[in-house]
């Protein structure tokens, strides 16, 4: 008897209970990121070169409040390779989506460029920096105070406000040390030429490098030389900042969860922020994606 009783509840159906709220918002992030970044991949002029596999499941984990705590991208690449008006896009729109719903702190800059040592005693000596860039090289780790940096990053991720630098990159190498007060905030984007460096990448949660062919990277960087006075020593300035990248940039993209293109449209980056945005949106603020999530998930 004990044997049939086994027998006939074996093969009851087993009732499904229905997942949690949080569970079901994590299962429809991922899958909605899951089609955002499809689409994108298969675009003939997509933003992205690569993506990791992990890279979804962890945005996911930071939409969904899986992860609680302030999320940190680092974005590195060559000079004048696009990054930093690729971090100025996405700051844009993730202020212009805080603003529309009067959130406060969702998003804080750090640059790295202005953590370069002050040197500009040493350009006064030289007389101007195109004679100080001649003899002082700007284009390796060492010509910034990165531990600084990453102090910075550890407590504003920690939850403590900081005094961020400013440096001055007119051509005087001045830097103006606790120039601003930064509070936390739940996204800390950071870019700059050693983003990935060994000394400061594992202060991120998302590391991803811009790359542009050496075409394109060169006529941007002499248009930048015209406007920082260069000179007669932008040929020299250029080959060394080259070379150096091969050296200290450049094998940093090993490291990046993400490599985006440097070449791709601005309105193509802008459209794609703007899809995260709107998931984000749908999940904390209009609140229906968990109560749809669950009927969707079984059709």
């Amino acid at each position: 008897m004990a044997g049939l009783m086994i027998k006939d509840m074996a093969e009851m159906p087993v009732k499904k209970s229905k997942p949690s709220h949080n569970k079901l918002n994590l299962i429809y992030i991922k899958n909605r990121l899951h089609r955002i970044f499809e689409k994108e991949l298969a675009s003939p002029n997509s933003i992205f070169i690569k993506v990791n596999d992990n890279v979804i499941n962890k945005i996911a984990s930071f939409i969904s409040g899986d992860l609680k705590r302030a999320c940190s991208v680092g974005l590195a690449g060559e000079t004048a390779s696009g990054k930093s008006t690729i971090a100025f896009d996405i700051i844009t729109k993730i202020q212009e989506f805080a603003d529309s719903y009067a959130l406060d702190n969702v998003i804080t800059r750090i640059n790295i460029d202005d953590y370069y040592y002050d040197r500009s005693e040493m350009v006064k000596a030289a007389g101007s920096f195109a004679n100080f860039a001649k003899n002082y090289d700007l284009d390796v780790p060492e010509a910034l105070e990165l531990e600084l940096m990453k102090e910075h990053m550890t407590r504003l991720l920690n939850g403590e406000s900081v005094m961020l630098p400013k440096y001055d990159m007119s051509g005087t190498a001045k830097r103006y040390d606790n120039f601003s007060l930064v509070k936390p905030s739940r996204i800390i984007i950071s870019e700059g030429l050693f983003a990935l460096t060994d000394k400061i990448a594992d202060a991120f949660d998302f590391k991803i490098y811009v790359d542009v062919s050496r075409e394109v990277q060169k006529e941007r960087f002499y248009i930048r030389a015209a406007e920082r006075d260069l000179g007669d020593s932008s040929d020299e300035v250029y080959e060394n900042a080259y070379k150096k990248a091969q050296i200290y940039v450049h094998p940093t993209a090993k490291k990046a969860d993400i490599i985006l293109s440097g070449e791709a449209n601005r309105a193509d980056y802008k459209r794609f922020i703007n899809e995260i945005i709107e998931l984000i949106e749908d999940v904390h603020c209009l609140k229906t994606s968990a109560e749809n999530s669950y009927n969707l998930l079984l059709k």
